[in-house]
């Protein structure tokens, strides 16, 4: 049987932005509750001082259990990392960590001395403006023996008025997608002269397509993962867009107006 701690409290109540006036004070804003979910899970009948473990840090919405699933699902195919593309991801908290426990047993048997396993499931609140909720999912997987973990990100972005996953081209202007691109292939040539690297760097490691953005009120945040666009010492490297340069191509709402 799994071992678990659970918690469950609220972090805030995310109002729609906007002051109303006593005229309209009838006219009610939608508010979108969210409340974090905590679990710790220790690996059944361990008796070593250190032991296997996942934690997740995540978040549910009491008035759309729709998001909540898709947060959960997503956050759980985050934490497989790179895998099959057939692969299907747990469909709970709980098949997860029985999964991931049964593979650490498999490393703690090939793995050097006391060496553990250790999965970290996290979402946050990572930004908020024009009744948009930026969240950033992050996921690390690390199985004993290996020479590191696997850290991975994800942005979700929530229509608070909508209740709804905001998809990457909702954000765009019609017809924009190639003008963004631009803008995207500009922020990635300034980010490898920024890094110090030659020419054979951006040869090597290729601008590829990301979706991963994050449309804060400052700027626009493209995010990507390890070896992605560079090798696992660079960390996951972030591609800054500037909201007058997004002019004409994003939606006004998505630049903060």
């Amino acid at each position: 049987m799994l071992r678990y701690s659970f918690g469950l409290t609220v972090i805030g109540l995310l109002l729609l932005s906007g002051c109303q006036s006593s005229d309209n004070a009838s006219e009610e804003s939608l508010a979108l509750v969210s409340k974090t979910v905590e679990k710790e899970y220790i690996a059944p009948e361990c008796q070593a001082e250190q032991c296997s473990t996942v934690t997740v840090s995540a978040l549910a919405f009491p008035q759309s259990a729709e998001l909540t699933e898709q947060l959960r699902k997503r956050l759980l195919t985050l934490a497989m990392g790179i895998t099959e593309e057939d692969a299907l991801p747990a469909d709970s908290w709980d098949a997860f960590a029985q999964n991931f426990f049964e593979l650490a047993e498999e490393d703690n048997r090939t793995s050097p001395g006391a060496m553990t396993s250790e999965a970290m499931l996290e979402a946050k609140v990572y930004g908020q403006h024009n009744d948009l909720l930026i969240l950033e999912l992050s996921s690390y997987v690390y199985h004993a023996g290996q020479a590191h973990g696997l850290p991975m990100t994800e942005f979700m972005v929530i229509d608070e008025r909508q209740q709804r996953v905001v998809d990457p081209d909702d954000m765009l202007l019609e017809d924009q997608q190639g003008a963004f691109q631009a803008l995207l292939d500009q922020a990635h040539q300034r980010w490898i002269e920024e890094m110090g690297h030659d020419e054979q760097f951006a040869l090597s490691w290729p601008l590829s397509e990301s979706r991963n953005i994050a449309p804060l009120a400052t700027a626009w945040e493209v995010k990507y993962n390890v070896y992605e666009i560079a090798p696992y010492a660079a960390g996951q490297p972030v591609l800054t867009l500037s909201l007058d340069a997004l002019e004409g191509i994003a939606k006004p709402r998505y630049l903060g107006k």
